[in-house]
């Protein structure tokens, strides 16, 4: 099992950004094997620990922010394995939409 945390980011002005983590996998199969992913945000957010059980779309977690940050997460497996991922935050102005590799 090859799972990663990713991120899309879309700058929106005045130095802020909407942004969205989420799993990703060289084989999609693999998030099938996924319960439920819980995402440790900066402390500074309200409600900075976020738990995310809809498969679709990788476990996504939407929100928006003004800056980078080491986001950890637990991925709580069907079989009951737990896994640790950790990933900065990728937001730019240029290009003003992007992904994180």
């Amino acid at each position: 099992m090859n799972i990663r945390l990713r991120n899309n980011w879309e700058n929106i002005g005045e130095e802020r950004w909407n942004w969205e983590v989420y799993l990703d996998s060289d084989n999609p199969k693999d998030l099938f094997a996924v319960k439920e992913v819980k995402y440790i945000l900066h402390p500074t957010f309200s409600n900075p620990i976020r738990v995310v059980r809809q498969r679709k779309g990788g476990f996504k977690l939407k929100t928006s922010g003004w800056g980078i940050f080491l986001i950890k997460a637990f991925v709580y497996l069907l079989d009951g394995e737990k896994i640790k991922l950790e990933h900065m935050l990728e937001l730019h102005y240029e290009p003003k939409k992007g992904t994180s590799p």
